[in-house]
């Protein structure tokens, strides 16, 4: 059958285009609409997704996003209309799952983050809700998604596309060559709060904190990965300075966090990336925590910073050897879940 995945986020790539692969094996043909927003068109690009692009950002203003999300479903119904598909799947892309509702097609979402708002349109709206299985029981009711509906895998979303990566010694070497980092460095990756998004209403004073005690030790080289150019504007002038490197282009993701010493993210995606690839990864996330992160803690492969005690303690040194993840079984399951019943 025909598949409709749309991108509206950078970390949906690596996830759908490892599930590409994985619907292709079993006879399916797959068709990608994206938004441009974030790094999400240059990473499709890059990885050979060949995406229609459809629409942008409806900013930081919720009066925004919802006109947008509005204005970008209608585009996406006139795209997908006529084109033969039978499953309209994403990571809670709400503009799809609206034009998928109008399009009367059968509709599927993941998600794994039970705080974000805009989960009671797309938990009511799609026909199958896919969660991880520590997900809360109680969020799924309170957003809407009859039991019915809803279907779960064990492991991360992140152990899609990560659970076989293995990067060669060499392309490990070049990758921290490339960003200034020696074999004496310890090379920090850092992500910086979304701030435009609509699970992200506050201000995270621990952040600067951060960055200070980075910018004030000689053993860091630190790539701050801005989530989109105002951002990368925003912090230039700032952390100008032989420590700091803020990317132009998207780095390749997998490669980097495998290369790096120590990942901090004020997000959730790189530092589950950071967990299932081991390298050691610490949270500084202002917000309500993700019940999957929880887990991470008890398993020892994620810290949290909580306080400006906390953050100077970070260690800052060459990371040891430690074991990946590896659940290879996620994949398979989780296109299983998408699948069942088409």
């Amino acid at each position: 059958m025909r598949i409709w995945i749309d991108l509206a986020n950078s970390p949906h790539v690596p996830f759908f285009g490892a599930l590409r692969e994985e619907f292709a094996a079993r006879g399916h043909d797959v068709e990608f609409t994206a938004r441009e927003f974030a790094q999400t068109v240059e990473l499709a690009r890059d990885a050979g997704l060949e995406p229609s692009v459809i629409g942008g950002h409806g900013g930081r203003e919720l009066s925004g996003k919802a006109g947008n999300l509005l204005a970008r479903a209608r585009q996406l119904v006139r795209w997908a209309r006529g084109r033969g598909f039978a499953l309209a799947v994403s990571h809670n892309s709400y503009s799809q799952i609206v034009a998928a509702r109008a399009l009367r097609l059968k509709t599927v979402t993941l998600m794994d983050y039970e705080h974000q708002p805009a989960n009671h349109l797309a938990f009511r709206l799609a026909s199958r809700v896919v969660v991880p299985a520590a997900f809360p029981e109680e969020s799924l009711r309170r957003f809407g998604a009859r039991p019915s509906r809803v279907r779960r895998y064990g492991g991360f979303k992140e152990d899609v596309y990560l659970a076989d990566f293995r990067p060669g010694a060499r392309a490990v070497a070049q990758m921290r060559r490339s960003l200034g980092a020696d074999d004496e460095s310890a090379l920090v990756v850092v992500r910086p709060p979304a701030r435009d998004a609509l699970y992200h209403r506050f201000e995270n004073e621990l952040f600067d904190a951060l960055l200070a005690r980075l910018a004030s030790d000689a053993r860091a080289r630190t790539v701050f990965l801005a989530r989109n150019e105002a951002q990368r504007a925003e912090f230039a002038a700032r952390l100008a300075g032989e420590r700091f490197v803020l990317p132009q282009h998207a780095l390749d993701g997998a490669l980097l966090v495998s290369a790096a010493d120590l990942v901090v993210s004020a997000g959730g995606t790189m530092n589950r990336e950071a967990a299932a690839l081991a390298t050691p990864a610490a949270t500084i996330y202002a917000g309500k925590w993700a019940a999957v992160d929880e887990q991470l803690v008890l398993e020892g492969r994620l810290v949290r910073l909580a306080t400006r005690a906390d953050v100077d303690a970070l260690p800052l040194v060459k990371k040891g050897a430690s074991d990946a993840r590896r659940a290879t079984h996620v994949r398979a399951r989780v296109a299983d879940l998408i699948l069942e019943g088409c």
